[in-house]
């Protein structure tokens, strides 16, 4: 995506200061996404940002998935920090749901020095790897009522139990990041898992449940969100490149011109012609099966109603799909929208909220870094 920030000497006056700047950068699969971020009287100011594909770092067509060496990520994030005019150091990268574990426990009500010591015991009964090979974090889940009382204050309640969120990271992953982090010589690095940095810069005040459907490359992601916290999250094994892929076999063409019809054409009728649609239908079809299993098997447990799904990734700019989300899943279906969490030039703002979505999991990760500069 060209950036449109770039070369504008208007802008000169409004970008040149002299606060510091933080940066978020979204390694996906397919596609590197990085956004530069100022805080200036205590707001998040849109400096630049950009993407890059990845295929090519492997010799594939653009928006194919790739496996990269620390060597050729390195190599492709520098690209895109000197393409995107990126101008500082102070970053934090995105760790892969697929790297990841996420899962909410409930414990007796103990002190935080207690919760240390028997966590990573409990860990043990969901993370299905040995404890030595991940990187552990938690946080206790404060329950609904504590948000606001009916009075508007705070209220204190003494349960016997308490919800705590474990996220696990493969240290191997945060190895080969740390590598490629020291080749491109970021500083001041902080990881976090997509999933948390995509519902920081996509939620507001929203207090009630939500699910967060980000569809990239090769998997769906999907997160039930209440409170702003994550109660359950879910990965389906398709995303858009299964979609290329079907089209380049149905249609006998090549990867790179079936992403370009996938982009062009999408779900949208075609004037008699429906093979493209009836082709990527066999993808979302199967997608949206497995959303709408994970959304009813939920509110039959909890006996709550999941009435809102917010899009986000590459995946779900592809034409007629939220159309298609409205009618297999029955809720309010809106696309995340990152860029209000900032402020940027006026004429940008139709450009900046139709790709919002993709850039959501970078723009969450400049905000977090923000917090720490």
């Amino acid at each position: 995506m060209e950036n449109p920030l770039k070369n504008l000497s208007k802008l000169t006056d409004f970008f040149k200061s002299k606060e510091i700047s933080a940066i978020g950068i979204d390694i996906g699969s397919s596609f590197i996404k990085v956004v530069q971020l100022k805080k200036k009287g205590g707001k998040a100011i849109l400096e630049t940002y950009g993407e890059l594909a990845l295929g090519p770092y492997a010799d594939l067509a653009v928006g194919q998935m790739t496996n990269l060496s620390a060597e050729k990520l390195a190599e492709a994030i520098a690209d895109i920090l000197k393409e995107s005019n990126i101008t500082t150091k102070n970053a934090a990268l995105s760790i892969p749901f697929s790297a990841s574990l996420v899962s909410m426990i409930q414990l007796p009500k103990l002190s935080e020095g207690q919760l240390d010591s028997i966590i990573p015991i409990e860990a043990r009964k969901y993370i299905p790897v040995p404890i030595g090979e991940v990187s552990i974090d938690w946080w206790v889940v404060p329950h609904p009522d504590e948000y606001e009382g009916a009075d508007g204050e705070p209220v204190d309640i003494k349960n016997q139990k308490i919800d705590v969120l474990i996220a696990a990271i493969h240290s191997e992953t945060v190895s080969k990041y740390q590598d490629v982090v020291n080749r491109v010589q970021l500083e001041n690095i902080f990881f976090e898992i997509e999933m948390f940095s995509t519902i920081r810069s996509t939620f507001g005040h929203d207090m009630k449940l939500v699910m967060v459907l980000d569809m990239g490359a090769g998997t769906t992601k999907l997160s039930i969100v209440e409170y702003g916290v994550v109660k359950s999250s879910h990965s389906v094994g398709r995303g858009s490149q299964d979609i290329t892929l079907s089209l380049s076999k149905s249609l006998g063409v090549s990867m790179e011109e079936a992403e370009k019809i996938k982009r062009e054409h999408g779900l949208l009728e075609q004037n008699g012609n429906n093979q493209i649609k009836e082709t990527i239908s066999l993808s979302t079809d199967y997608i949206f099966s497995e959303i709408n299993r994970v959304l009813l098997n939920y509110e039959r447990k909890f006996s709550k109603t999941i009435g809102k799904v917010v899009l986000t990734g590459g995946g779900v700019l592809l034409p007629g799909f939220r159309d298609k989300a409205k009618e297999m899943l029955k809720a309010e279906i809106v696309y995340g929208d990152p860029f209000s969490k900032v402020e940027a030039p006026a004429f940008l703002e139709g450009l900046l909220k139709e790709a919002g979505p993709e850039f959501a999991v970078a723009i969450g990760l400049a905000l977090r870094k923000l917090q720490d500069v």
